[in-house]
């Protein structure tokens, strides 16, 4: 079988693109620092390029993802930064509503219509609930947030989360069954009715 050529320059150029604003979205979720989240997100990019830049392009996304999971880490240990409040969320889990799978849809948790365009009014409220979400995410621990993140912003299925992550893949459904109750208790603390 003949071997193929390497990606061009062209090519991670392009992938870089694809992935920098949520690369970026993530790291600020989790650093909860904009120019620390930048430059994780540029050191990831750099390290991509360097070191896996002749890698077939369908192995750079779980590479890319793994190589930012570990900027974020390193960023941590060097910030000894570490957020160590775990709350026992047995009772919550069970309001939650996931599905067989422990797959929920946070949209529908909280009742937001997408599809409606009744006026102004419906899309002002939409926004307004889409930040007190994003506001309960920032406040989730780090692991968990990181879990949630790449299942549900990325959109990656559990083994993919689990290999970017370098955890198992029950590790994963924890750290997400954990930040779906702390973010059903923070929003029913602020009067959203799950």
């Amino acid at each position: 079988m003949p071997e193929s050529n390497p990606p061009s320059a062209q090519e991670l150029n392009d992938f870089l693109k694809s992935v920098e604003r949520r690369a970026f979205k993530r790291a600020v979720y989790a650093v909860r620092d904009e120019d620390a989240a930048l430059d994780i997100v540029q050191d990831s990019m750099i390290r991509l390029a360097q070191s896996y830049s002749e890698r077939p392009t369908s192995e750079w996304p779980m590479l890319f993802q793994r190589i930012l999971s570990n900027a974020m880490l390193d960023w941590f240990r060097r910030q000894k930064v570490r957020n160590a409040i775990f709350q026992n969320m047995g009772d919550l889990e069970a309001r939650v509503g996931a599905d067989d799978d422990g797959e929920v849809d946070l949209l529908e948790l909280l009742k937001i219509d997408l599809a409606s365009t009744e006026g102004a009014d419906d899309h002002a409220q939409r926004g307004e609930m889409l930040k007190i979400l994003e506001d309960a995410i920032q406040q989730l621990p780090t692991r968990q947030r990181e879990a949630f993140m790449m299942r549900y912003w990325e959109e990656m299925d559990t083994a993919e989360t689990a290999a970017a992550m370098g955890c198992s893949e029950g590790s994963v459904k924890t750290h997400c069954s954990r930040a779906i109750a702390s973010l059903s208790k923070i929003l029913t603390a602020q009067g959203i009715s799950l």
